[in-house]
């Protein structure tokens, strides 16, 4: 633990008797009240998270040099609203995802990587950059996410003019003094703010956040069931440079106008599986008895036809949930199959996601 990284709201999850954990070089919290109740408070309140891990950064200069590296069609994301976008190889496969926007109007683009990749992807960006545009890392702000079905009514009183953000906007705005930059989406599937915030007023911020009675603070263990739930991706896990948007079932990521023009990386390959079909793709699944977890194989008939990437108990669904890589032909819904837990073969079917129905505040 000598070299682990800690956030500007580490002393405040000390203080507040977080359990934690080393999570991408860092020391986070996992728990605070427990993860079955922090989940259900998200879903039925407001959860504050940190997720000051993540990468931050500013591009200016040449957008077509940045858009050559992506998914996104840089002309579609206007002034105040951001976009989900994939970050490629030369070959397709998926170096990681992130949100692009333009909370500053006209004045560049905000980067936010995930945390385990922000170094080889910021060093990746700026490489293939240089000279056409700047990338400036960002290390002086933390990240917060509030997320619930009450985060609207957290927003209205603390920062009301960010209310008036639809999901997928964003801009910038003034909370408690500070300066802070707040997007609308959300990683749980419900609706809520993502705060970029000065380092040196995080801790006072979140504190002021959790003085409302809707929220508590949440960590990574809730964090992961609601986005499981949600059938959102963890990057490493459910995709990752071995995987193409095709596979991945990320193709709504890929901008109509790139596919139109395959000038992506890695389009040929990708396209052409688009057009032929993935022999293998990501799918959603229900189980009975123990959740399976990351690496338990899925059989059928006694040939193992894949693998679960993402798996564990959904408070909110009632049941176990997770994702998994079949081969196509045992993708569809309802397919039925057997996946090992423990060495005991347990009825699990394909199932469509998300498992409970996404929430964002879409006007």
């Amino acid at each position: 633990m000598t070299d682990v990284l800690k956030t500007p709201l580490h002393a405040l999850h000390v203080a507040l008797g977080a359990k934690m954990t080393p999570f991408a070089g860092y020391d986070m919290p996992l728990q605070y009240e427990g993860i079955m109740a922090e989940h259900n408070w998200t879903r039925e309140s407001a959860g504050l998270f940190d997720v000051s891990h993540m990468g931050q950064a500013h591009y200016t200069g040449s957008e077509s040099a940045l858009e050559a590296l992506i998914t996104a069609d840089l002309s579609e994301v206007k002034p105040h609203e951001q976009k989900y976008s994939l970050l490629l190889n030369a070959e397709g496969g998926i170096r990681d995802d992130l949100m692009v926007s333009r909370p500053f109007g006209d004045d560049g683009i905000f980067l936010v990587v995930n945390a385990a990749t922000k170094d080889a992807d910021f060093a990746h960006i700026a490489e293939n950059t240089a000279g056409q545009g700047q990338l400036r890392v960002i290390s002086d702000r933390a990240l917060v996410a509030l997320q619930g079905p009450k985060a609207k009514d957290v927003a209205a009183e603390l920062f009301p003019k960010a209310n008036d953000l639809i999901f997928m906007q964003c801009g910038v705005f003034e909370l408690e003094g500070a300066e802070v930059w707040i997007s609308r989406s959300g990683y749980t599937g419900e609706d809520g703010f993502e705060i970029s915030i000065p380092a040196a007023d995080a801790e006072r911020i979140a504190r002021v956040l959790l003085d409302h009675p809707a929220v508590k603070p949440i960590g990574l263990g809730a964090r992961d069931s609601l986005r499981l739930e949600a059938g959102l991706c963890l990057y490493g896990h459910d995709m990752d440079a071995t995987k193409t948007p095709v596979e991945a079932t990320l193709m709504w990521a890929v901008a109509k106008s790139r596919r139109e023009r395959k000038d992506f990386p890695g389009a040929d390959r990708v396209m052409a599986m688009f057009a032929e079909k993935p022999a293998r793709k990501r799918i959603g699944f229900t189980m009975s008895g123990a959740p399976a977890r990351e690496g338990a194989e899925i059989v059928k008939d006694g040939k193992t036809i894949g693998v679960v990437t993402s798996g564990g108990f959904g408070p909110s669904f009632g049941g176990p949930v997770g994702m998994a890589y079949v081969d196509l032909e045992h993708a569809a819904p309802d397919t039925e199959f057997d996946i090992l837990v423990r060495d005991k073969a347990r009825p699990a079917k394909a199932a469509k996601m998300p498992f409970v129905a996404q929430r964002y505040h879409r006007g």
